[in-house]
């Protein structure tokens, strides 16, 4: 006859909980207008009787943490401003995709059947104003133009696709110099170069927002001078 037990075991309808450890208070790293006010009470009420708290000192104190404080406030404040800033920025810069804008450059994308142009800055009136279109790639001179005397201020510039045979020259990417005459010596001129927009991007490091050209680098939002 098989033996079963049947007793019972007056713990088994008991169940253990495991205690939960507490939460931990996190320590707080910086001291709060509070806790300013309650080390100053404290001070004062353990200051020496001989040798009182003078009403300067306590207000040299208050006002050093009252500074302390609006700076910190004041650096959140613009922080914030500057994110608004830059929000806004990119929401203007993406309404730029597709379109031609002129910023400083010296490089052109050339497409097939297509011109590069721009504007030559000139920072004194000159006697000769020379334009050389160079291969970005390869450094071999393209066309070279001279557009005489100019006056100070912006020159426009077209630089029609042709080579110096009159053939059409390949679609890329084309560099252009620009020099001139001012005040006897033959100076190195800024130019302003027409581009495509192909897309907009935020800067990495809080740099703001980029403006991506359309086969050529990117240029800063802010360096837009001019939307066409």
């Amino acid at each position: 006859m098989a033996i079963q037990s049947t007793a019972t075991n007056d713990y088994s309808s008991l169940t253990v909980t495991p205690k939960k450890d507490s939460a931990t208070t996190p320590k707080k790293s910086t001291l709060g207008q509070a806790d300013f006010l309650k080390l100053m009470t404290t001070q004062m009420t353990h200051q020496d009787p001989t040798k009182p708290m003078e009403n300067t000192e306590f207000i040299t104190q208050m006002a050093q943490f009252g500074t302390v404080s609006g700076i910190q406030d004041l650096q959140k404040s613009f922080s914030d401003f500057a994110t608004s800033i830059t929000s806004g920025q990119a929401l203007q810069a993406s309404s730029l995709v597709g379109r031609t804008v002129s910023a400083p450059g010296t490089k052109g994308l050339l497409t097939q059947g297509g011109s590069i142009s721009g504007d030559i800055n000139l920072s004194g009136d000159a006697t000769s104003v020379h334009v050389k279109v160079t291969n970005a790639t390869t450094g071999e001179i393209i066309r070279e133009a001279d557009l005489g005397a100019q006056s100070t201020g912006k020159v426009p510039f077209t630089w029609d696709g042709l080579d110096s045979n009159g053939t059409a020259a390949k679609p890329g990417v084309y560099k252009i110099q620009a020099t001139g005459y001012i005040d006897g010596k033959n100076t190195t001129l800024d130019t302003d170069i027409k581009s495509q927009v192909d897309s907009v991007s935020m800067g990495s490091g809080g740099n703001g927002v980029k403006v991506n050209l359309t086969g050529l680098d990117s240029v800063d939002f802010n360096q837009i001078k001019q939307i066409l």
